[in-house]
């Protein structure tokens, strides 16, 4: 019965765990993002840095990914930059594989 209640806990440890992965995966893809978006609307150092933390934040409006999407596009298309919906999921996929290896590759 005590291997049965070790395994139960250890198995809920371990989907904590991928969970809080997962968050921290999806936070530093979000902020390598938007370092590329501000990049793109030439901002400075300062406004770069905030709108990060912007783009980390607007990931919180929704479940999924449609919202940091959203935001990109908007803010993309508002400072007049040559940017595509699907240029965006492009990015967003290179960047949960960059994010990927930078957090694990910090293990």
């Amino acid at each position: 019965m005590t291997d049965f209640k070790d395994r139960e806990r250890a198995e809920e440890a371990k989907f904590a765990m991928d969970g809080e992965t997962a968050f921290r995966i999806a936070a530093r893809r979000n902020r390598l993002l938007g370092e590329w978006a501000a990049g793109l609307m030439k901002l400075t150092p300062e406004e770069a840095d905030a709108y990060c933390k912007a783009v980390v934040q607007a990931d919180f409006e929704e479940a999924g990914d449609e919202d940091v999407i959203r935001k990109l596009l908007g803010d993309l298309t508002a400072a007049d930059t040559n940017v595509s919906d699907a240029e965006i999921r492009v990015k967003l996929d290179e960047m949960t594989v960059e994010a990927r290896r930078q957090l694990l590759g910090e293990v």
